[in-house]
């Protein structure tokens, strides 16, 4: 069966707002749904969405889900240390499906950010888009504002809300602004092979800015603890989580604090056609 669009990761975070994204736009049944589990499928079937089942790590399956697809939006596996294998395994199939053209998102300034664990895989796989001859367009989209949100409830509780992010500022957008940009990209003329788009919400904010809105918006005071990144890593496995995400974040922070998550290029909002969703929104959304 053909389909003009297929989303891989479709009930992730960002996968499923770029589904409905599409759906704004396009007949449901052009849409994919790529997942890699079925019991995944009800609610995007739902949609009147078709539903495709297959893993990054699963080559067969992955070119029979793919076969008959225009357009792939490849959405960058979770699983941090296999990214780069499971990518290009997606590629490789894409290119045996005959997949028209592929959209990959990546990390903002990847090839010359200071973070130094997210950005190497990301790299490699627009390297192997680059290589495969396959037609291809670069999503580099910068810090999910939602990340940031995460730690407001904690920082609410205690009064204090911790980084390693020094006075470095974040050009964050809501997930639904970078999922609108890759069902724009998608849709209609697409760009010119190779082309790379540095995706970062229209104003930046600092941790300490983010403390004070936390404050503003629930009346408690709140205030921002600057730590070594070494010790914010040992803060946040104190907290409960697993070692390696807790140095990711810690590595983010860091490099957050020499500019890797900052750009004042308003491509996104150019994109999407309006101005990206200010963090405060996205905060006080969360905290309600």
């Amino acid at each position: 069966m053909a389909l003009k669009y297929l989303v891989t990761g479709a009930s992730g975070q960002l996968g499923a707002l770029v589904i409905d994204a599409l759906l704004k736009a396009e007949d449901p049944a052009s849409i994919g749904a790529l997942v890699r589990r079925p019991e995944a499928a009800a609610a995007l079937e739902a949609k009147g969405v078709t539903v495709r089942v297959a893993s990054y790590t699963d080559a067969p399956a992955l070119e029979a889900a793919l076969a008959g697809v225009e357009r792939l939006l490849l959405i960058s596996s979770s699983e941090v240390g296999q990214r780069a294998v499971q990518h290009q395994t997606v590629i490789d199939a894409a290119k045996a499906a005959g997949v028209s053209f592929v959209a990959y998102t990546s990390i903002l300034g990847a090839k010359t950010s200071p973070l130094t664990i997210l950005p190497g895989e990301h790299v490699q796989t627009e390297e192997a888009l680059a290589a495969s001859g396959l037609p291809y367009a670069i999503l580099r989209n910068g810090w999910y504002t939602e990340n940031t949100v995460m730690a407001a409830p904690q920082a609410a509780e205690s009064g204090a809300l911790y980084g390693a992010m020094g006075t470095g500022k974040i050009a964050g957008a809501a997930r639904a602004d970078y999922a609108d940009a890759a069902a724009k990209v998608l849709t209609g003329d697409l760009p010119a092979s190779g082309t790379v788009y540095e995706l970062a919400g229209d104003t930046g904010y600092s941790l300490t800015d983010f403390a004070a809105e936390i404050a503003a918006a629930t009346g408690k005071p709140v205030a921002y603890t600057d730590l070594p990144q070494d010790a914010f890593a040992q803060a946040l496995e104190g907290a409960g989580l697993p070692a390696p995400l807790a140095a990711m974040l810690a590595d983010s922070d860091h490099g957050g604090s020499q500019g890797g998550l900052y750009s004042d290029d308003k491509t996104l909002s150019q994109l999407i056609g309006r101005p990206t969703t200010p963090w405060q929104t996205t905060l006080r959304a969360a905290l309600v």
